[in-house]
């Protein structure tokens, strides 16, 4: 129960317990419900996420500790951003299955968040009724629907012609597009994170990679990031003023993926975007909904959140 954990901030020397509670936690889950093999490349791979994560916002991985043998039983990371806290990754160990870590440390995030006077916001798995309850039980509400769709990306990549001349307006992201990338997100879908975008874009562990599209004044109309690790291959965040821009930069970025199966998270109510997608070969894999606790403005355009690093 809650009184047996200690909440505490991760330290330094604990990238490699995380990773094993990140690697087990989802790898025992997915297993159990008929969809095994999650982090073929192993614990180690695992260690990305504290790595990005401490990159970005020190401090911001509370541990949950077990008091009678201080084995670490949990770890949710938590992303405070100029808008909202933004709850990220977290896992209990399966052998702290059914006692309230996640509970716990959801709850953290939670009086946190209500200290800064933010809301939380999260994209979570909508097979796993366990984890939505808990999310409503603790105020949160679903706001939208996405699908989970998986690209079988030819050695060679798609044709450009699947996304018409729209392609010709679309380019890689520099360093001086992070403002107007966090402008665009803060006008789509009410949420501002320009550093984020800075740290992808400069790209110090070399897994990043985003492309933009261009109006014919120059101005951005729409982004993605991708990322390559073996722990983690999808396409997001993005935002996109229509379906046509999103449809250029979602190939785009299949395109830096060659020879690869990466993940991406469509929203269901963009239903020309989907077709245009299941058209190209993808097919879906599972729904994630986004979740918010407080005020959440409604998306325009297509919004596409992402797990790594966590977004609604």
């Amino acid at each position: 129960m809650a009184n047996d954990f200690t909440l505490r901030a991760m330290r330094a020397n604990e990238y490699p317990l995380v990773a094993e509670i990140i690697y087990q936690s989802i790898r025992q889950w997915y297993g159990a419900h008929g969809r095994p093999g999650r982090f073929p490349a192993g614990v180690a791979s695992c260690t990305i996420y504290p790595e990005v994560y401490e990159d970005l916002d020190p401090g911001c991985c509370v541990a949950a500790e077990d008091r009678s043998n201080g084995r670490l039983a949990g770890s949710c990371f938590y992303h405070p951003r100029e808008t909202h806290v933004s709850l990220g990754i977290m896992n209990a160990h399966p052998d702290y299955f059914g006692r309230g870590v996640a509970r716990t440390l959801l709850q953290y995030v939670c009086d946190f968040a209500d200290r800064e006077g933010k809301p939380v916001r999260l994209v979570s798995s909508a097979m796993n009724l366990d984890s939505f309850s808990l999310y409503t039980k603790a105020g949160f509400t679903a706001r939208a629907v996405f699908h989970d769709m998986i690209a079988q990306v030819p050695a060679g990549g798609f044709p450009p012609a699947l996304a018409g001349t729209s392609m010709a307006r679309v380019r890689e992201a520099r360093p001086g597009d992070a403002v107007a990338m966090a402008d665009l997100e803060w006008e789509l879908s009410g949420i501002r994170r320009e550093r984020d975008y800075q740290y992808i874009i400069e790209n110090r562990r070399g897994i990043w990679h985003a492309s933009v599209i261009e109006s014919a004044a120059g101005k951005i109309d729409g982004y993605l990031v991708s990322v390559q690790h073996p722990a983690s291959n999808m396409l997001g965040p993005g935002v996109m003023r229509t379906e046509e821009d999103a449809a250029a930069v979602i190939l785009a970025e299949l395109n830096h993926n060659h020879g690869r199966s990466p993940m991406l998270v469509v929203p269901a109510a963009c239903g020309g975007l989907v077709k245009t997608l299941y058209g190209w070969g993808l097919r879906n894999s599972e729904i994630h909904l986004f979740q918010a606790r407080g005020p959440a403005a409604a998306f325009a355009g297509v919004v596409m959140p992402t797990f790594f690093p966590e977004t609604g």
